[in-house]
């Protein structure tokens, strides 16, 4: 995407410019009713009406289940597309970092436990599947003040597996098929257990790694502060040397004097010599 940036554009006041894509400082003026957004709002709406429409006439109408497929499908789908445009055109915002999770794990969680009423799933790869998720959700509020954990490889396609597999339940398959989405959503388990270890890890390394920055920066701050205090408190005391430098001067000087002093009382001494062996002949005569 092409725009003009938001710095050269003089911040809020910048518009789109006619007839062509939103530019950067426009998009980031994004209110909430911004398309991935809507999206996941739409997202959100689509849970209790897929839970009607899959139970209604009992939950074993091959034609209100096909309805329910449907708005499942939607909901899987938009999961793929709110993300996506958030970040490509920079429409992220602190709703959308919420509700986008909550929906996820809505409408996935509405569909394994739809499925294990009706008895057509087994209620242990329910509790496996939504077990992982939440633990994972809170895991990321863990460690989130030393750092995100990415979105993996392993879990978007855990995240397929599971849409694929949910997906067909949901539908009233018979024979081969039926056959089929159970080792389709054997996969999804496997998959949902390995990606939930792979977060465990990198949560523990992620936080480690965080606690290790934190001592290194608190030490660094108590290594400034103690440097920071010898400086103070250096400095009067290398003023001392100076002023007993100064004592030592004067004391010089004063000694240098009383020796003037005493080279002045010699030399009246040897004045003096002379007048009295003058004064001592004068009495002889």
């Amino acid at each position: 995407m092409t725009g003009v940036p938001a710095s050269a554009a003089g911040g809020s006041g910048a518009k789109p410019v006619r007839g062509g894509k939103l530019g950067t400082a426009a998009v980031n003026q994004a209110s909430l009713w911004n398309i991935a957004n809507i999206l996941t709002m739409v997202r959100l709406l689509l849970v209790p009406g897929f839970v009607l429409l899959l139970f209604h006439n009992g939950g074993y109408d091959p034609a209100w289940r096909s309805f329910a497929w449907a708005a499942f499908a939607v909901a899987m789908i938009t999961d793929l597309f709110d993300g996506h445009l958030a970040r490509t055109y920079n429409l992220v915002t602190d709703f959308g970092k919420i509700a986008d999770p909550i929906a996820d794990k809505a409408i996935m969680g509405a569909a394994l436990v739809s499925l294990s009423i009706l008895g057509d799933l087994p209620w242990w790869i329910t509790g496996v599947i939504i077990a992982r998720e939440l633990g994972i959700t809170l895991m990321r509020f863990w460690v989130i003040r030393h750092a995100v954990i990415p979105a993996s490889r392993g879990g978007k396609l855990k995240t397929l597996a599971q849409g694929t597999a949910a997906g067909m339940y949901v539908l009233a398959l018979t024979g081969p098929l039926a056959t089929l989405r159970f080792w389709v959503m054997m996969v999804a388990v496997v998959l949902t257990v390995v990606t939930g270890l792979d977060y465990v890890r990198q949560a523990l390394v992620l936080r480690r790694k965080g606690l290790a920055a934190e001592r290194a920066a608190a030490a660094a701050r108590a290594e400034d502060a103690t440097e920071a205090l010898r400086a103070a408190a250096g400095a009067p005391a290398g003023a001392r040397p100076a002023a007993a430098g100064v004592t030592d001067v004067r004391g010089g000087a004063t000694d240098a004097r009383a020796g003037a002093s005493d080279v002045r009382s010699g030399v009246n001494e040897v004045r003096s010599g002379p007048s009295e062996a003058r004064g001592a002949a004068e009495a002889e005569r």
